[in-house]
Order: C-alpha cells, then structure tokens, then sequence
C-alpha cells in the first residue's frame, strides 16, 4: 500500500469495515470522492462492483421473512414484518418503524416488497440484520432533530396507512398517527407549546367537525402547520390570504375563540 497519512488510513479501515471490501478498492472509491467516506461507500454499493456481494447477503435475509413462499416469493407479510422488526430492535409503535416503512417503500402496514426491501437496505449499505438494526437506531436519534428526515416520514406515513381502494385517511387512523408522531414519548416531535396544548387541541377540534376523513393536502400541510406554531404560537406569521387548506382556517379562528374564552383554557400541564 502506498503512504498514507494516519486520517487516510483511518478512512481506508472504516470502508473496509463497513463494505467487507480490499483495501485496493476502498483507496479506488476514497480518491474518486476527494475521500469522502460516506460518499465513496454511496459510491461503491450504487457501482456493479459494490451491487453482487450486497443484493445476495441481502436477499438471503428477506428470504429467511417469508411465511409463504410458494405463494408470495416476492413479499413479507405481518407475522414476517414483525419477526423483521424486532430482530432489528424496532417497536410496531414508534417512529423509528415509519422510518423503516419509508426507507424500504412499503406498500402498506406490515408488508414488505423484495424490490423495496433490497433497493433500501443496499441504499444505506446495510446487508447484515446486526447494520440495519444500527442503521434503525440511527434513524430513531435523527428523527426528531432533522427536520428534512422528520418531513419525509411523516409524508410517507399518509400512504402508508390509507386503506386499500380509498384516497383519504380515515379520522381515526389519522389521529392515532399524529399522536405518534408529534409526542415525544415514542421518537415523535413535541407538539405543545408553552400556552397551547396544540396537538389535543387539533384532535379534539376535529372531533368537533364530525371526525371527517383526512385527504393528502390536509394531511402534508399539519405539519408545515406545527412547525409554525412552534415557531410563533401568537399566529403573527399568520395570513388570512395564506393557501392553507380551510379545516386550517377554521383550527386558527376556532383557537382563537377559544384562547377568548380565559387563561384556564391555556394552562398547559
């Protein structure tokens, strides 16, 4: 091996660590990305050389899930997904399970597709149960303090939940994730402010609208919502000319009224 300087050799060492390759071939993939080692092992698991090793390791572990294969080669049912899940240290009921979904594009709840599960686990380089499960834990730390991360699991949990055949999320199905994911206690954002208990306020003003289904823009624009009450509880970023959808509209006067009424109604615990 040529000189190398101690941080070259270190990074030379954490891509072989992680891609079980030669040394010859992490020094390739090092050069080629100014060694950058999160880039040069991007770099090797999207090359043909990087793809065989990884797509057979994994592959054999989706194929160890598989309760029909006869049946369904290509899937992981329930009984598989929740083996999976807690191999990898993840609960059914916390955030970092979203996060999962999104990184492997399930179809729906509990269900994994071979296509999803392989293009995911081979994106973050993960072809051991022992790397996914620090790549889950990874997931459950970055969460709540990535807002970008925290954004596309939500989005993504939108689809994941709809029941077959139907374009809107039912009431119960919606409010049941929103307080996943905007309570601390399971990986979640905090959704309350100092005054505001926003996200008790949010369900129970919708139960007053009759628990209507929840349709995709409602659903994306909560969370654009939550940050900006985060941000300004007093509404001072908001516009009555803003393009918020108009159960949003309704929520804002609806709080206002409410906030009208005395201080016992902001007390929060």
């Amino acid at each position: 091996m040529p000189p190398y300087s101690a941080a070259q050799k270190q990074q030379i060492a954490q891509f072989v660590n992680f891609t079980q390759a030669k040394d010859t071939v992490a020094t390739k993939f090092l050069r080629q990305t100014r060694w950058n080692v999160e880039e040069a092992i991007d770099a090797f698991f999207q090359s043909p050389q990087g793809q065989g090793g990884i797509t057979t390791a994994v592959n054999q572990i989706f194929d160890t899930y598989r309760e029909s294969p006869e049946d369904n080669p290509d899937g992981i049912g329930i009984e598989g997904a929740i083996r999976f899940l807690g191999d990898i240290q993840v609960e059914l009921d916390e955030v970092a399970c979203l996060a999962i979904a999104e990184l492997l594009q399930c179809p729906s709840m509990g269900e994994f597709t071979r296509e999803g599960f392989l293009n995911g686990w081979r994106g973050v380089g993960c072809d051991t149960i022992e790397k996914m499960a620090t790549h889950a834990a990874n997931l459950r730390a970055r969460i709540p303090l990535e807002p970008a991360l925290f954004r596309r699991v939500y989005r993504f949990t939108f689809p994941l939940c709809l029941v077959q055949g139907q374009r809107n999320l039912q009431f119960e199905i919606a409010a049941e994730q929103w307080k996943l994911l905007f309570t601390p206690g399971k990986g979640g954002i905090q959704w309350t402010t100092q005054t505001s208990p926003w996200l008790n306020w949010w369900i129970e003003f919708l139960e007053g609208r009759g628990k209507r289904p929840v349709n995709k823009d409602l659903w994306q624009q909560v969370e654009v919502f939550m940050r900006k009450t985060q941000e300004d509880e007093a509404f001072g970023w908001w516009s009555v000319d803003g393009a918020w959808p108009g159960a949003l509209d309704d929520f804002v006067a609806w709080v206002k009224e409410k906030r009208g009424k005395g201080g016992e109604d902001m007390e929060v615990e």
